[in-house]
Protein backbone atom coordinates (compact mmCIF):
# COMPACT_ATOMS: atom_id res chain seq x y z
CA UNK A 1 0.00 0.00 0.00
CA UNK A 2 1.93 2.75 -1.43
CA UNK A 3 -0.74 5.74 -0.46
CA UNK A 4 -1.27 6.72 3.11
CA UNK A 5 -4.05 8.46 4.87
CA UNK A 6 -3.42 10.07 8.15
CA UNK A 7 -6.44 10.98 10.29
CA UNK A 8 -6.66 13.25 13.07
CA UNK A 9 -9.80 13.92 15.74
CA UNK A 10 -9.53 14.03 19.30
CA UNK A 11 -12.97 11.82 19.01
CA UNK A 12 -12.28 8.54 19.85
CA UNK A 13 -15.45 7.14 18.14
CA UNK A 14 -15.26 9.37 14.92
CA UNK A 15 -11.58 8.22 14.58
CA UNK A 16 -12.81 4.38 15.02
CA UNK A 17 -15.46 5.18 12.42
CA UNK A 18 -13.38 6.67 9.90
CA UNK A 19 -10.68 3.49 10.78
CA UNK A 20 -13.47 1.20 9.67
CA UNK A 21 -14.21 2.90 6.99
CA UNK A 22 -10.87 3.21 4.64
CA UNK A 23 -9.82 0.13 6.21
CA UNK A 24 -10.83 -1.92 3.08
CA UNK A 25 -9.38 0.75 0.71
CA UNK A 26 -5.74 0.89 -0.43
CA UNK A 27 -4.38 3.12 1.94
CA UNK A 28 -1.94 2.89 4.87
CA UNK A 29 -3.68 4.48 7.90
CA UNK A 30 -2.21 6.97 10.39
CA UNK A 31 -4.87 7.88 13.19
CA UNK A 32 -3.78 10.66 15.98
CA UNK A 33 -5.42 11.95 18.74
CA UNK A 34 -2.70 14.41 19.31
CA UNK A 35 -1.91 17.37 16.86
CA UNK A 36 2.07 17.67 18.08
CA UNK A 37 1.75 13.64 17.25
CA UNK A 38 0.15 14.29 14.08
CA UNK A 39 2.41 16.66 13.34
CA UNK A 40 5.60 14.68 13.98
CA UNK A 41 3.76 12.02 11.70
CA UNK A 42 3.67 13.92 8.81
CA UNK A 43 7.30 14.74 9.16
CA UNK A 44 8.40 10.92 9.32
CA UNK A 45 5.32 9.88 7.04
CA UNK A 46 4.88 11.81 4.59
CA UNK A 47 1.02 11.00 4.05
CA UNK A 48 -0.62 12.00 1.08
CA UNK A 49 -3.82 12.50 2.31
CA UNK A 50 -4.87 14.35 5.85
CA UNK A 51 -8.64 13.91 7.53
CA UNK A 52 -8.60 17.02 10.11
CA UNK A 53 -11.12 18.59 12.73
CA UNK A 54 -10.80 21.74 13.17
CA UNK A 55 -11.63 21.94 17.30
CA UNK A 56 -8.05 20.24 18.70
CA UNK A 57 -7.17 20.71 22.42
CA UNK A 58 -3.68 22.60 22.23
CA UNK A 59 -4.30 24.45 18.66
CA UNK A 60 -7.13 24.80 16.46
CA UNK A 61 -7.08 22.61 13.26
CA UNK A 62 -6.37 26.04 11.57
CA UNK A 63 -3.02 26.44 13.24
CA UNK A 64 -2.23 22.84 12.57
CA UNK A 65 -3.03 23.07 9.41
CA UNK A 66 -0.77 25.64 8.55
CA UNK A 67 1.96 24.04 10.07
CA UNK A 68 1.43 21.17 8.25
CA UNK A 69 1.90 22.92 4.70
CA UNK A 70 4.79 24.29 6.35
CA UNK A 71 6.66 20.87 6.57
CA UNK A 72 5.17 19.33 3.47
CA UNK A 73 3.28 22.32 1.20
CA UNK A 74 2.06 18.97 -1.15
CA UNK A 75 -0.09 17.39 1.75
CA UNK A 76 -3.88 17.63 0.14
CA UNK A 77 -5.75 18.45 3.99
CA UNK A 78 -9.57 17.96 4.02
CA UNK A 79 -10.36 19.88 7.45
CA UNK A 80 -13.84 18.26 9.34
CA UNK A 81 -15.74 20.72 11.78
CA UNK A 82 -19.38 20.06 13.43
CA UNK A 83 -19.92 23.69 13.79
CA UNK A 84 -20.51 25.20 10.22
CA UNK A 85 -18.94 28.73 9.85
CA UNK A 86 -18.22 30.80 6.62
CA UNK A 87 -14.89 32.17 8.08
CA UNK A 88 -13.77 28.65 9.39
CA UNK A 89 -14.36 27.95 5.52
CA UNK A 90 -13.08 31.04 4.13
CA UNK A 91 -9.39 30.66 6.39
CA UNK A 92 -9.15 27.21 5.66
CA UNK A 93 -9.17 27.55 1.70
CA UNK A 94 -6.76 30.52 2.25
CA UNK A 95 -4.13 28.26 4.20
CA UNK A 96 -4.36 25.58 1.83
CA UNK A 97 -7.08 23.25 2.57
CA UNK A 98 -8.31 21.06 -0.48
CA UNK A 99 -12.07 21.04 0.98
CA UNK A 100 -14.00 21.44 4.12
CA UNK A 101 -16.33 19.74 5.44
CA UNK A 102 -19.34 19.34 7.97
CA UNK A 103 -20.25 16.89 10.29
CA UNK A 104 -21.99 14.35 10.82
CA UNK A 105 -19.50 13.11 7.59
CA UNK A 106 -21.07 11.95 4.67
CA UNK A 107 -19.00 9.03 4.47
CA UNK A 108 -19.62 8.45 0.45
CA UNK A 109 -18.84 12.14 -0.10
CA UNK A 110 -15.64 11.84 2.47
CA UNK A 111 -14.04 9.22 0.13
CA UNK A 112 -14.76 10.80 -2.90
CA UNK A 113 -13.25 13.79 -1.64
CA UNK A 114 -10.65 11.63 0.30
CA UNK A 115 -9.76 9.98 -3.49
CA UNK A 116 -9.85 13.28 -5.55
CA UNK A 117 -7.56 15.24 -3.08
CA UNK A 118 -5.22 11.96 -3.44
CA UNK A 119 -5.04 12.44 -7.21
CA UNK A 120 -4.05 16.18 -6.24
CA UNK A 121 -1.62 14.61 -4.10
CA UNK A 122 -0.07 12.85 -6.47
CA UNK A 123 0.10 15.15 -9.60
CA UNK A 124 1.96 17.95 -7.23
CA UNK A 125 4.60 15.61 -6.76
CA UNK A 126 8.01 17.54 -7.95
CA UNK A 127 8.80 16.98 -11.38
CA UNK A 128 12.49 16.46 -12.34
CA UNK A 129 14.73 16.52 -15.21
CA UNK A 130 17.06 13.88 -16.47
CA UNK A 131 19.32 13.12 -19.66
CA UNK A 132 19.97 9.40 -18.86
CA UNK A 133 18.39 6.66 -17.37
CA UNK A 134 21.21 6.02 -14.77
CA UNK A 135 20.91 10.10 -13.50
CA UNK A 136 16.84 8.67 -12.14
CA UNK A 137 17.06 7.21 -8.21
CA UNK A 138 14.70 4.28 -7.74
CA UNK A 139 12.41 7.04 -5.76
CA UNK A 140 11.66 8.95 -8.75
CA UNK A 141 10.45 6.09 -10.53
CA UNK A 142 7.40 6.69 -8.30
CA UNK A 143 7.02 10.14 -9.86
CA UNK A 144 6.45 12.34 -13.20
CA UNK A 145 9.84 12.92 -14.59
CA UNK A 146 10.83 14.91 -17.69
CA UNK A 147 13.43 13.34 -19.12
CA UNK A 148 15.41 14.18 -22.22
CA UNK A 149 18.80 14.57 -24.00
CA UNK A 150 17.61 15.58 -27.62
CA UNK A 151 18.44 19.39 -28.59
CA UNK A 152 15.19 20.57 -28.46
CA UNK A 153 14.44 19.36 -24.70
CA UNK A 154 18.22 20.74 -24.02
CA UNK A 155 16.68 24.34 -25.27
CA UNK A 156 13.61 23.56 -23.80
CA UNK A 157 15.43 23.31 -20.07
CA UNK A 158 17.81 26.35 -20.82
CA UNK A 159 14.73 28.24 -20.97
CA UNK A 160 12.47 27.12 -17.81
CA UNK A 161 16.07 28.09 -16.03
CA UNK A 162 16.38 31.38 -17.22
CA UNK A 163 12.22 32.31 -17.02
CA UNK A 164 11.59 30.16 -13.32
CA UNK A 165 12.05 32.82 -10.72
CA UNK A 166 10.72 35.32 -12.85
CA UNK A 167 6.72 36.15 -12.30
CA UNK A 168 6.10 36.54 -16.68
CA UNK A 169 3.07 34.30 -17.59
CA UNK A 170 4.05 31.63 -19.27
CA UNK A 171 2.31 29.49 -22.83
CA UNK A 172 3.15 26.12 -22.93
CA UNK A 173 1.86 24.91 -26.78
CA UNK A 174 2.13 21.40 -27.74
CA UNK A 175 0.57 18.28 -29.18
CA UNK A 176 -1.62 16.19 -26.85
CA UNK A 177 0.70 13.89 -25.08
CA UNK A 178 3.61 15.93 -24.80
CA UNK A 179 3.98 16.58 -21.66
CA UNK A 180 2.80 20.18 -21.09
CA UNK A 181 1.31 20.20 -17.45
CA UNK A 182 4.82 18.26 -16.44
CA UNK A 183 6.49 21.75 -17.84
CA UNK A 184 4.39 23.66 -16.13
CA UNK A 185 5.21 22.01 -12.64
CA UNK A 186 8.92 21.81 -13.28
CA UNK A 187 8.83 25.57 -14.00
CA UNK A 188 6.49 26.16 -10.46
CA UNK A 189 9.29 23.72 -9.05
CA UNK A 190 12.28 25.91 -10.10
CA UNK A 191 11.03 28.85 -8.77
CA UNK A 192 10.47 30.64 -5.94
CA UNK A 193 7.50 30.14 -5.45
CA UNK A 194 7.87 26.48 -5.12
CA UNK A 195 6.96 26.24 -1.30
CA UNK A 196 3.05 28.22 -2.47
CA UNK A 197 0.35 26.42 -3.90
CA UNK A 198 0.02 25.18 -7.42
CA UNK A 199 -3.07 24.67 -8.79
CA UNK A 200 -3.79 23.13 -12.24
CA UNK A 201 -7.66 24.04 -14.09
CA UNK A 202 -8.71 22.20 -16.96
CA UNK A 203 -10.70 24.84 -18.91
CA UNK A 204 -12.05 22.67 -21.27
CA UNK A 205 -13.53 20.08 -18.23
CA UNK A 206 -15.58 22.64 -16.91
CA UNK A 207 -18.95 24.14 -18.26
CA UNK A 208 -18.68 27.71 -19.45
CA UNK A 209 -21.02 28.89 -17.02
CA UNK A 210 -19.22 27.43 -14.08
CA UNK A 211 -15.82 28.23 -15.05
CA UNK A 212 -15.72 31.64 -13.80
CA UNK A 213 -17.01 30.53 -10.29
CA UNK A 214 -14.43 27.68 -10.05
CA UNK A 215 -11.44 30.40 -10.94
CA UNK A 216 -12.60 33.33 -9.25
CA UNK A 217 -15.16 31.91 -6.26
CA UNK A 218 -18.57 33.22 -5.66
CA UNK A 219 -21.27 34.68 -2.86
CA UNK A 220 -23.47 33.13 -1.25
CA UNK A 221 -26.62 33.15 -3.61
CA UNK A 222 -25.25 34.81 -6.34
CA UNK A 223 -26.81 31.78 -8.23
CA UNK A 224 -29.08 29.06 -8.19
CA UNK A 225 -26.97 26.45 -5.90
CA UNK A 226 -24.88 29.12 -4.11
CA UNK A 227 -26.04 28.35 -0.67
CA UNK A 228 -22.36 29.75 0.96
CA UNK A 229 -19.72 31.24 -0.07
CA UNK A 230 -17.00 29.83 -2.43
CA UNK A 231 -13.66 30.68 -3.03
CA UNK A 232 -12.07 30.59 -6.15
CA UNK A 233 -8.87 28.64 -7.71
CA UNK A 234 -7.13 32.15 -7.66
CA UNK A 235 -7.81 33.26 -4.43
CA UNK A 236 -6.33 29.62 -2.89
CA UNK A 237 -3.46 30.14 -4.87
CA UNK A 238 -2.71 33.67 -3.98
CA UNK A 239 1.20 33.76 -3.72
CA UNK A 240 1.14 30.83 -6.08
CA UNK A 241 1.22 29.73 -9.54
CA UNK A 242 -1.66 28.30 -11.24
CA UNK A 243 -1.80 26.68 -14.45
CA UNK A 244 -4.82 27.29 -17.21
CA UNK A 245 -4.79 23.95 -19.63
CA UNK A 246 -6.68 24.09 -22.32
CA UNK A 247 -6.93 27.91 -22.53
CA UNK A 248 -8.14 27.86 -25.99
CA UNK A 249 -11.49 26.40 -25.28
CA UNK A 250 -12.58 29.30 -23.07
CA UNK A 251 -15.58 31.21 -24.39
CA UNK A 252 -14.81 35.20 -25.10
CA UNK A 253 -16.50 36.32 -22.16
CA UNK A 254 -14.68 34.02 -19.78
CA UNK A 255 -11.57 35.09 -21.74
CA UNK A 256 -12.01 39.19 -21.12
CA UNK A 257 -12.60 38.31 -17.25
CA UNK A 258 -9.15 36.75 -17.12
CA UNK A 259 -7.35 39.73 -19.06
CA UNK A 260 -8.61 42.30 -16.25
CA UNK A 261 -7.05 39.66 -13.74
CA UNK A 262 -4.54 39.46 -15.55
CA UNK A 263 -3.64 43.10 -16.14
CA UNK A 264 -4.62 44.01 -12.30
CA UNK A 265 -3.95 41.10 -10.01
CA UNK A 266 -7.51 41.43 -8.90
CA UNK A 267 -11.19 40.60 -9.06
CA UNK A 268 -14.71 40.27 -7.99
CA UNK A 269 -16.66 36.64 -6.87
CA UNK A 270 -19.55 36.26 -8.74
CA UNK A 271 -22.51 38.00 -7.08
CA UNK A 272 -19.89 40.03 -4.93
CA UNK A 273 -18.99 44.02 -4.73
CA UNK A 274 -15.75 43.14 -2.69
CA UNK A 275 -12.70 43.37 -5.04
CA UNK A 276 -9.85 40.69 -4.38
CA UNK A 277 -6.62 41.34 -4.48
CA UNK A 278 -3.68 38.34 -5.14
CA UNK A 279 -0.71 37.61 -6.37
CA UNK A 280 -0.49 34.72 -8.61
CA UNK A 281 1.82 33.63 -11.59
CA UNK A 282 -0.60 32.18 -15.00
CA UNK A 283 1.03 29.23 -16.76
CA UNK A 284 -1.45 28.43 -19.68
CA UNK A 285 -1.18 25.22 -22.30
CA UNK A 286 -2.58 24.46 -25.47
CA UNK A 287 -2.83 22.08 -28.42
CA UNK A 288 -4.89 24.27 -30.62
CA UNK A 289 -3.47 27.26 -32.94
CA UNK A 290 -3.94 30.42 -30.92
CA UNK A 291 -2.51 32.55 -33.72
CA UNK A 292 -5.28 30.61 -35.88
CA UNK A 293 -7.86 30.76 -33.01
CA UNK A 294 -6.77 34.65 -33.37
CA UNK A 295 -7.89 34.58 -37.21
CA UNK A 296 -10.49 33.02 -36.91
CA UNK A 297 -11.93 35.40 -33.68
CA UNK A 298 -12.21 32.67 -31.24
CA UNK A 299 -9.43 34.14 -28.73
CA UNK A 300 -8.64 37.71 -27.88
CA UNK A 301 -5.86 38.96 -29.46
CA UNK A 302 -4.95 41.65 -26.45
CA UNK A 303 -5.29 38.52 -24.10
CA UNK A 304 -2.85 35.69 -26.32
CA UNK A 305 -0.25 39.02 -26.22
CA UNK A 306 -0.52 39.13 -22.25
CA UNK A 307 -0.34 35.26 -21.83
CA UNK A 308 2.50 34.85 -24.24
CA UNK A 309 5.41 36.68 -22.26
CA UNK A 310 7.29 32.98 -22.11
CA UNK A 311 6.54 31.23 -25.27
CA UNK A 312 7.52 26.86 -25.01
CA UNK A 313 6.72 24.81 -27.54
CA UNK A 314 6.98 21.15 -26.64
CA UNK A 315 7.70 18.79 -29.51
CA UNK A 316 6.03 15.83 -30.39
CA UNK A 317 7.50 12.68 -29.52
CA UNK A 318 8.84 11.78 -33.66
CA UNK A 319 10.40 14.49 -33.71
CA UNK A 320 13.20 14.33 -30.35
CA UNK A 321 13.54 11.19 -31.97
CA UNK A 322 16.19 10.21 -29.55
CA UNK A 323 14.48 11.08 -26.81
CA UNK A 324 12.81 7.45 -27.03
CA UNK A 325 15.36 5.03 -25.56
CA UNK A 326 15.68 7.09 -22.27
CA UNK A 327 11.76 7.12 -22.32
CA UNK A 328 12.15 3.14 -22.77
CA UNK A 329 14.17 2.54 -19.84
CA UNK A 330 12.12 5.32 -17.79
CA UNK A 331 8.93 3.54 -18.47
CA UNK A 332 10.36 0.15 -17.78
CA UNK A 333 12.02 0.66 -14.47
CA UNK A 334 8.72 2.66 -12.94
CA UNK A 335 6.07 -0.35 -14.32
CA UNK A 336 8.57 -3.28 -13.73
CA UNK A 337 8.54 -1.50 -9.68
CA UNK A 338 4.78 -1.34 -9.96
CA UNK A 339 4.35 -4.86 -10.82
CA UNK A 340 7.12 -6.56 -8.71
CA UNK A 341 9.22 -7.32 -11.69
CA UNK A 342 12.60 -8.11 -12.65
CA UNK A 343 12.72 -6.78 -16.55
CA UNK A 344 16.37 -6.15 -17.53
CA UNK A 345 15.72 -4.86 -20.67
CA UNK A 346 14.11 -4.72 -24.02
CA UNK A 347 14.75 -7.17 -26.79
CA UNK A 348 16.54 -5.51 -29.78
CA UNK A 349 14.04 -6.49 -32.26
CA UNK A 350 11.68 -4.93 -29.94
CA UNK A 351 13.42 -1.79 -29.65
CA UNK A 352 13.22 -1.47 -33.33
CA UNK A 353 9.53 -1.81 -33.17
CA UNK A 354 9.19 0.79 -30.89
CA UNK A 355 11.48 3.13 -32.60
CA UNK A 356 9.47 2.83 -35.94
CA UNK A 357 6.23 3.86 -34.36
CA UNK A 358 4.72 6.98 -35.12
CA UNK A 359 3.48 7.71 -31.69
CA UNK A 360 0.56 9.73 -32.70
CA UNK A 361 -0.13 9.77 -28.72
CA UNK A 362 3.41 10.84 -28.01
CA UNK A 363 4.67 10.11 -24.95
CA UNK A 364 1.46 9.22 -23.27
CA UNK A 365 0.68 6.31 -25.83
CA UNK A 366 4.39 4.95 -25.11
CA UNK A 367 3.65 4.90 -21.53
CA UNK A 368 0.62 3.14 -21.55
CA UNK A 369 2.36 0.99 -24.40
CA UNK A 370 5.22 -0.36 -21.83
CA UNK A 371 3.05 -0.83 -19.09
CA UNK A 372 0.75 -3.17 -20.98
CA UNK A 373 3.74 -5.28 -22.39
CA UNK A 374 5.29 -5.25 -18.55
CA UNK A 375 1.66 -6.83 -17.41
CA UNK A 376 2.47 -9.53 -20.22
CA UNK A 377 5.90 -9.95 -20.30
CA UNK A 378 6.99 -13.90 -19.29
CA UNK A 379 10.38 -13.22 -18.49
CA UNK A 380 12.99 -10.68 -17.40
CA UNK A 381 13.27 -9.26 -21.06
CA UNK A 382 10.80 -7.31 -22.82
CA UNK A 383 10.35 -9.03 -26.25
CA UNK A 384 8.79 -7.98 -29.57
CA UNK A 385 5.49 -10.40 -29.19
CA UNK A 386 5.06 -8.63 -25.90
CA UNK A 387 4.45 -5.22 -27.65
CA UNK A 388 3.35 -6.25 -31.74
CA UNK A 389 0.07 -7.34 -30.32
CA UNK A 390 -0.54 -3.84 -28.98
CA UNK A 391 1.06 -1.97 -32.41
CA UNK A 392 -0.68 -4.04 -34.47
CA UNK A 393 -4.57 -3.80 -33.19
CA UNK A 394 -4.09 -0.35 -33.31
CA UNK A 395 -2.57 0.03 -36.88
CA UNK A 396 -5.28 -2.78 -37.40
CA UNK A 397 -8.07 -0.44 -36.36
CA UNK A 398 -7.01 2.02 -38.38
CA UNK A 399 -6.70 -0.24 -41.61
CA UNK A 400 -10.89 -1.23 -40.98
CA UNK A 401 -13.16 0.75 -43.36
CA UNK A 402 -15.57 1.99 -41.09
CA UNK A 403 -17.86 3.08 -43.47
CA UNK A 404 -18.49 -0.83 -45.26
CA UNK A 405 -19.06 -1.91 -41.18
CA UNK A 406 -21.90 -0.38 -40.80
CA UNK A 407 -23.75 -0.92 -37.72
CA UNK A 408 -21.90 -4.31 -37.11
CA UNK A 409 -18.31 -3.92 -35.18
CA UNK A 410 -18.11 -7.48 -35.69
CA UNK A 411 -14.70 -7.17 -38.06
CA UNK A 412 -13.79 -4.28 -36.39
CA UNK A 413 -13.33 -5.52 -32.53
CA UNK A 414 -12.29 -9.14 -34.43
CA UNK A 415 -9.47 -7.59 -36.12
CA UNK A 416 -8.36 -5.35 -32.77
CA UNK A 417 -8.76 -8.55 -30.45
CA UNK A 418 -7.35 -11.39 -32.77
CA UNK A 419 -3.47 -10.70 -32.31
CA UNK A 420 -4.73 -10.75 -28.20
CA UNK A 421 -7.17 -13.30 -27.55
CA UNK A 422 -4.36 -16.15 -26.99
CA UNK A 423 -2.65 -13.79 -24.13
CA UNK A 424 -6.27 -13.32 -22.80
CA UNK A 425 -7.70 -16.47 -22.44
CA UNK A 426 -4.48 -17.56 -20.74
CA UNK A 427 -4.70 -14.69 -18.28
CA UNK A 428 -8.50 -14.41 -17.60
CA UNK A 429 -9.43 -18.60 -18.03
CA UNK A 430 -13.10 -18.77 -16.95
CA UNK A 431 -13.82 -14.79 -17.01
CA UNK A 432 -13.05 -13.94 -20.71
CA UNK A 433 -16.42 -12.73 -21.64
CA UNK A 434 -16.95 -10.51 -18.23
CA UNK A 435 -13.48 -8.89 -18.63
CA UNK A 436 -13.70 -8.13 -22.14
CA UNK A 437 -17.40 -6.88 -21.85
CA UNK A 438 -16.33 -4.74 -18.49
CA UNK A 439 -13.07 -3.37 -20.30
CA UNK A 440 -14.61 -2.38 -23.31
CA UNK A 441 -17.62 -0.51 -20.99
CA UNK A 442 -14.77 1.02 -19.44
CA UNK A 443 -13.03 2.51 -22.44
CA UNK A 444 -15.92 3.52 -24.34
CA UNK A 445 -16.99 6.05 -21.02
CA UNK A 446 -13.59 7.22 -20.86
CA UNK A 447 -13.17 7.86 -24.66
CA UNK A 448 -16.63 9.48 -24.27
CA UNK A 449 -16.06 11.02 -20.92
CA UNK A 450 -12.63 12.72 -23.28
CA UNK A 451 -14.34 13.70 -26.27
CA UNK A 452 -16.89 15.98 -24.30
CA UNK A 453 -14.06 17.11 -22.07
CA UNK A 454 -15.67 15.12 -19.00
CA UNK A 455 -19.30 16.66 -19.20
CA UNK A 456 -21.14 13.53 -18.54
CA UNK A 457 -24.12 14.83 -19.93
CA UNK A 458 -22.86 15.47 -23.25
CA UNK A 459 -20.91 11.71 -22.75
CA UNK A 460 -24.17 10.13 -21.69
CA UNK A 461 -26.12 11.26 -24.77
CA UNK A 462 -23.64 10.28 -26.92
CA UNK A 463 -22.94 6.85 -25.65
CA UNK A 464 -27.36 6.96 -25.70
CA UNK A 465 -27.43 6.05 -21.83
CA UNK A 466 -29.06 8.16 -18.57
CA UNK A 467 -26.79 9.87 -16.58
CA UNK A 468 -28.08 8.11 -13.56
CA UNK A 469 -26.00 5.11 -15.66
CA UNK A 470 -23.02 7.03 -16.41
CA UNK A 471 -22.58 7.44 -12.62
CA UNK A 472 -23.07 4.41 -11.99
CA UNK A 473 -20.23 3.19 -14.21
CA UNK A 474 -17.82 6.02 -13.04
CA UNK A 475 -17.90 5.00 -9.52
CA UNK A 476 -18.13 0.92 -10.58
CA UNK A 477 -14.92 1.55 -12.36
CA UNK A 478 -13.05 4.23 -10.01
CA UNK A 479 -12.63 6.08 -13.70
CA UNK A 480 -11.13 9.48 -12.64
Amino acid sequence: MGNKLLIVDDDHLILKMLEDSFAGDEFELFLEKDVDAALRRIMSDRPNVAILDICMPKKSGLEVLQEAKKIDPGLAVIITTGFSSTQNAIEAMKRGAYDYLTKPLDLHKLKSVVNKALECNLLNRKVHYAGRPEQITEAETAEDIMIGSSPEMIEIWKMVGQVADSDAAVLIQGESGTGKELLARAIYNNSRRKNRPFLAVNCAAIPENLLESELFGHEKGAFTDAHARRIGKFEQCNGGTIFLDEIGEMSLANQGKLLRVLEGQEFQRVGGNETVKVDVRVVTATNRSLVNSVKEKQFRIDLFYRLRVVSFFLPSLRDRHEDIPLLINLFLKKFSKKYGKNIKGVAPEAKELLLANPWEGNIRELKNVINSAVVFCKGDILLAEDFSSFLQARSGFREIDLETAGDDYCAVFGKMLEPLFDTICHKNNGMVYENINMGLEKALIRMALGKHNNNQVLAAKLLGISRNTLRDRIERYNIA
